[in-house]
């Protein structure tokens, strides 16, 4: 009972032909078409019913982000503009009151330049006056002298002269009368 194991070389069905590779053998075809449309028939649905919707939604949520996006945008460039539309009022309206204040200062400033030129242009013309009085009081003065020293001086002339006294009444009617 004991058979004797002999160890052999040989290649097991070495005279049979082998099988095709399943895929390809065309006995199988029929059931393997079948199972492919069953396969994709069922990875269809489910692809319609939980991975589509799904990737649907999120293609929407993503439409609806960018519209959100590009509408807040747009509502930021009218309200960058609004404000760029204030800042220029706003710098107009300044630069306005800044020209005004500056001819209110200048028109004051001419104003006080007006005033204190009347003041020491009356006070000019004031001291001019005092002098010309002071001048006018100081030539009738000296006019008034001018008489007395020539009578004095015509007097002692004819004296020389003549040898004889005249009184300063007669030298006064004889020389002319100054002007004034």
């Amino acid at each position: 009972m004991a058979e004797k194991a002999t160890a052999s070389t040989a290649v097991p069905g070495e005279g049979i032909h082998p099988k095709a590779f399943p895929p390809l053998d065309a006995t199988t075809f029929a059931p393997q078409l079948f199972w492919l449309a069953l396969t994709f028939g069922l990875l269809y649905l489910l692809l319609k019913r939980f991975a589509l919707p799904r990737v649907g939604e999120i293609i929407e949520e993503r439409q609806a982000r960018i519209q959100r996006d590009l509408d807040k945008a747009e509502a930021l460039k009218v309200e960058t503009q609004q404000a760029l539309a204030g800042y220029e009022q706003s710098l107009s309206d300044a630069r306005g009151r800044a020209q005004g204040i500056a001819t209110d200062v200048r028109n004051k400033l001419m104003q006080e330049v007006d005033g204190e030129r009347a003041k020491i242009d009356s006070e000019i013309a004031r001291q001019t006056a005092d002098a010309e009085a002071s001048i006018r009081g100081s030539k009738d003065k000296a006019l008034s002298s001018v008489n007395d020293i020539a009578a004095d001086t015509a007097s002692a002339i004819v004296a020389k002269l003549l040898g004889k006294e005249v009184s300063r009444d007669e030298i006064r009617s004889a020389l002319p009368r100054p002007t004034k």
